[in-house]
């Protein structure tokens, strides 16, 4: 006989009149004056159970149940009382009443109530197994499941084949810190963890394979934001014979399939923005197009203000100066009090602003009288009379301004845009648009300047393909060179990026010596890749999706933790196993390690 016959949750009026067999986990025991009611929990949902006092054994064991007591019912689907119908269940038309109840193991008093709705992060993922049980989380989990299968099959039915490609590989540190694994074997030698399967996939290219895809682990040793893990889950695509358009319409269909068969949503049109223009309207490469607020370009403007600070930014080399209208702002009601502008101006601090000057518009009327900021005496009056042209300004308006070097402006309004958009006052005054607000960027720079090191570094990376008719300008103005690199963004997150590659070894080479990459570098970190693109590369290009973020952003979640079975904090750490942990000095011996110590070890 089977241990069960029917999940829980999908126990419905279907089954009016039929025995069935659960199995699952108590969630909640009540005792109604002799009759006991139990909620029971599996995967899929819960379904109620009536306990009558007639069967005294079974009865008996009933009144003994706890929370999270694993057990097995058998019992008769019957519809529940009148008024008493649960429409948020699937189950909340019927009722299971017990026949036979068996405790098949109990459990201690969990650390939490699995309802409980403010648990902190570290408790969750102290006890991430009685987290996952949470509806909250399973619903998460399986969501995941089927976005995995929908890209699957997408991918299957347009000829893609899964191939692996190897966890341990060279280190080539050129993009976030690589995770080093030490070899026992070859003493003093480490292979590295794959921040992306990049050179691999290029290689299946070259070997023939066409068209390859996997869903594999990445991983990358960085400073952890609420986006990111250490070790992370790619969508790993590439594709031969096909243009930047193509691959990108492909995978734009697969996007939009998986879409519409998991959450029944069109995503609808994608509109295409290169990145300059990205950078110009939003200061960011990864818009959220929800927000109903626009940078005002006003360099040009400032040069000759009496307000040092926009004219120095507008005169500098790589200088900025930009407005952002809040249409509503400066109300006397309902507009931005001075303590939340006084935050935002904190909050711009973060990115590296030195401050936020503003304007409130009072009454246009009045001209320079009806402006009220401690900077408008010292801006002439053309260069006001422009400010409130460019930006459109209407009264009870606020005027937020950044001036600094283009990326410092860039990156600080650029977010006090989404905080202003995402804020309660924001979406009370139609700043922000609940809705799914896709978009690809393109046209990428190939390089930009590391004013540290003096060199350029890639945007993407090394193997990311220049426009036609860009190649000479590697040489002679690596400034001007675009890339044929592409991101798929969506409500201001980058779902997944890619690029046509570079399939011709004499213009691999142009892009090392822009890189300021010496052969000899080249061959040690690359050779293979070299070597192999000599024996008839063909053209192509591929993209990764981020799956641990298409999922986050499916669900809502606030973190792509919440979309991962057992994640790592902000600090990279597994509180539930105590990873990563000390290892015994016989492991560090047999690889050849001796640990030296730091000044934090020597003071403990």
């Amino acid at each position: 006989m089977a241990m069960r016959s029917h999940y829980c949750g999908l126990v419905t009026d279907a089954l009016l009149g039929e025995t069935v067999t659960l199995c699952g986990w108590v969630n909640r025991r009540r005792d109604h004056g002799g009759v006991i009611f139990v909620d029971i929990r599996d995967r899929e949902g819960y379904v109620q159970v009536v306990c009558d006092p007639d069967r005294a054994e079974m009865f008996k064991t009933a009144e003994g149940l706890r929370n999270e007591f694993c057990i097995q019912i058998k019992g008769l689907v019957r519809a529940r009382p009148e008024g008493t119908v649960n429409d948020n269940l699937k189950s909340g038309k019927i009722e299971v009443l017990c026949q036979e109840l068996n405790v098949l193991n109990p459990s201690v008093t969990p650390p939490f109530q699995l309802d409980d709705e403010n648990l902190s992060e570290t408790t969750r993922l102290t006890h991430r197994v009685l987290d996952l049980r949470r509806p909250y989380m399973q619903n998460n989990l399986m969501l995941r499941y089927r976005v995995s299968m929908e890209v699957r099959k997408f991918l299957d039915a347009n000829g893609f084949i899964d191939i692996e490609t190897p966890m341990l590989g060279k280190s080539t540190p050129e993009g976030a810190r690589d995770y080093l694994v030490p070899s026992r074997v070859h003493e003093g030698h480490f292979f590295a963890l794959p921040q992306s399967p990049q050179l691999f996939k290029q290689l299946l290219m070259v070997a023939g394979y066409d068209r390859y895809y996997q869903i594999t682990k990445c991983f990358r040793d960085e400073d952890l934001r609420a986006d990111r893990q250490p070790e992370f889950t790619q969508i790993d695509i590439e594709t031969s014979f096909l243009s930047e358009q193509e691959i990108r319409d492909m995978f734009q269909g697969m996007i939009t399939t998986v879409f519409k068969n998991t959450l029944n949503v069109d995503l609808g049109e994608f509109p295409v923005m290169t990145f300059q223009e990205a950078a110009h309207r939003y200061g960011s490469d990864k818009p959220d197009l929800r927000v109903n607020l626009e940078f005002t370009e006003l360099t040009d403007v400032m040069t000759d203000v009496d307000f040092k600070v926009f004219a120095g930014a507008a005169t500098m080399k790589d200088g900025r100066v930009v407005g952002l209208r809040v249409p509503g702002g400066a109300r006397e009601t309902g507009g931005l009090s001075r303590s939340e502008v006084d935050a935002y101006t904190e909050f711009v601090k973060i990115y590296g602003a030195k401050g936020l000057a503003y304007i409130k518009v009072n009454d246009l009327a009045k001209g320079r009288e009806g402006l009220q900021s401690p900077i408008v005496k010292n801006i002439h009056d053309k260069a006001l009379a422009e400010v409130l042209t460019r930006t459109g300004a209407q009264n009870g308006d606020l005027i937020f301004f950044g001036a600094d070097k283009a990326k410092i402006v860039n990156d600080a309004i650029g977010a006090l845009r989404i905080k202003i958009g995402h804020s309660e006052f924001g979406k009370k005054n139609g700043l922000f648009e609940k809705s799914w607000r896709p978009l690809w960027v393109v046209d990428f720079p190939m390089f930009e300047y590391d004013e540290e090191n003096q060199r350029y570094s890639a945007v993407h990376h090394p193997f990311t393909a220049p426009k036609e008719g860009h190649e000479d300008w590697m040489v002679t103005a690596p400034e001007k060179c675009i890339s044929q690199g592409y991101d798929m963004v969506l409500n201001g997150w980058e779902m997944g990026g890619g690029s046509v590659r570079i399939h011709r070894a004499d213009v691999q080479q142009k892009v090392f010596d822009a890189l300021k990459i010496t052969p000899e570098e080249a061959q040690d970190k690359f050779g293979f890749l070299l070597d192999a693109l000599q024996y008839g590369a063909p053209p192509h290009g591929g993209l990764a999706f981020g799956l641990d973020r298409i999922v986050t952003l499916m669900t809502g979640a606030e973190s792509i933790r919440d979309v991962i079975a057992f994640p790592k904090t902000q600090r990279a750490q597994c509180l539930l196993t105590q990873a990563p942990s000390t290892v015994e000095e016989k492991q560090l011996r047999e690889l050849h390690i001796r640990l030296r110590p730091t000044e934090l070890t020597k003071a403990v």
